[in-house]
């Protein structure tokens, strides 16, 4: 194996295909957009993940990784597209059935196929290897088809592509193990083998749990705000337990995982997957939560003035896709009496729609800051700065992230309402 065709080059197919480039293999990253290409081919990247600059440009420079918008003849092809879902919540899987016809001319006898894109349970059966069938290909003997799904968290990608255990399924037995023996080059960890379907549903399992889990402490949130009980104290005490490990409430899920992949097993087994349904039906309900509380802390203000903190879906990282934090901002846009401020260090301009604001514009004479992502630089707000520059000094914390003086701002918590009073000017 010499060379190596990686379809998609976004948040893990670029991390992917530096990381074997790094490792000393040809490497050709295709994807749709020019700029894309145009920046990876100059050492450059369109993304913001720790580490990853230096190690594109070394890679680059080497010569060990290119990019085009066409694929090429190669060993070893690894697709790594997004799989967004549709308005009726079933999956797109449109963008893997593009990727594959496109590699498709490009396939040769003896390739290893790898999708790494999150996919619906029997898709690699049932979607991508047909492709592959009426392109002439025998996908039992001709080809090695797998489906290897990522399991990084951002901020930490380079470091988990090495480290954590793949979970290799393939569409035959041989078909795992020459996929397997892809990653073995560059894991340290783990490289376990098992049946594509496995490798599906074992993908969206741990990222189901996670979101249900989530969904618990989300719903205690709520519980708590009606009885009058401080959630985060209640966390703290239960999760003394020695095998109870409660999940901190938030504005919802985001990102590319939990927020879609729960939807691709209620498509498979609507009737079963109840508790999988409503956990995404609970994550999804705290945006209006947030706002409702937003509505309460302004309800005696004519024109409040309120300035949102944090965009993307986590801490430390530029991916907004599927944050709640969007989908506050837009509720809070709608209602035409809020003067709002919108204030994120690790968002550009062009990846939303409405106008940011820098630090000091966002927080001038405002009268709530509402955190919505833990970035670092909430978790070290000044306390003085902050009550000095804001007409109320008032802050309603989503992500119990901040560790503000409590004697010169007043701090709400998205677990600890039970106190809430309407701000006074």
């Amino acid at each position: 194996m010499e060379k190596i065709c990686v379809v998609g080059l976004g948040y893990i197919g670029l991390p992917t295909s530096a990381i074997f480039a790094r490792a000393g293999y040809n490497v050709l990253g295709v994807d749709v957009s020019e700029r894309v290409i145009e920046k990876l081919n100059r050492g450059e990247i369109h993304i913001e993940e720790v580490g990853l600059p230096e190690i594109v440009k070394q890679v680059v420079n080497e010569g060990k990784l290119r990019a085009s918008v066409t694929p090429e003849e190669a060993d070893v092809f690894i697709i790594a597209v997004p799989t967004p879902i549709h308005e009726d919540l079933t999956a797109n899987v449109d963008y893997v059935i593009s990727a594959t016809k496109a590699i498709a001319p490009f396939l040769k006898k003896g390739n290893i196929v790898i999708v790494e894109s999150t996919i619906p349970p029997r898709t690699m059966d049932d979607v991508v290897a047909p492709i592959l069938r009426e392109q002439g290909f025998d996908t039992e003997k001709d080809l090695y088809l797998a489906h290897c799904p990522e399991r990084v968290l951002p901020g930490r990608i380079l470091i988990e592509l090495v480290e954590n255990t793949r979970i290799v399924g393939g569409t035959t037995p041989e078909a795992a193990k020459q996929a397997a023996d892809v990653y073995r080059k560059i894991v340290t960890g783990d490289v376990l083998e098992t049946e594509a379907v496995t490798a599906e549903m074992s993908k969206l399992m741990e990222n189901t749990f996670r979101d249900v889990n989530i969904a618990l402490a989300n719903e205690l949130a709520k519980i708590s705000q009606r009885l009058g009980v401080d959630a985060h104290k209640v966390i703290e005490l239960a999760n003394k337990h020695p095998r109870v490990n409660i999940h901190h409430p938030g504005p919802g899920v985001g990102g590319h995982c939990l927020a879609v992949d729960p939807y691709f097993i209620v498509e498979k087994a609507t009737e079963e997957a109840k508790l999988i349904k409503l956990s995404r039906d609970i994550n999804n309900s705290m945006p209006h939560f947030v706002t409702t509380q937003v509505h309460r802390l302004t309800a005696e203000l004519d024109e409040p003035r309120v300035a949102v903190f944090g965009l993307t879906y986590k801490g430390n990282i530029d991916d907004v896709r599927e944050s709640p934090a969007l989908e506050i901002v837009e509720m809070l846009l709608d209602n035409k009496r809020y003067d709002l401020k919108v204030y994120d260090p690790h968002v550009q301009q062009e990846q939303v729609e409405f106008p940011l604001s820098s630090f000091e514009e966002a927080v001038k004479d405002a009268h709530l800051v509402v955190v919505l992502a833990d970035h670092n630089e909430f978790k070290s707000l000044n306390s003085k700065e902050l009550a000095s520059l804001m007409k109320t000094p008032v802050v309603f914390d989503t992500k119990n992230c901040t560790h503000l003086d409590e004697e010169q701002l007043t701090v709400y918590r998205i677990g600890n309402l039970m106190n809430l009073k309407s701000i006074q000017e």
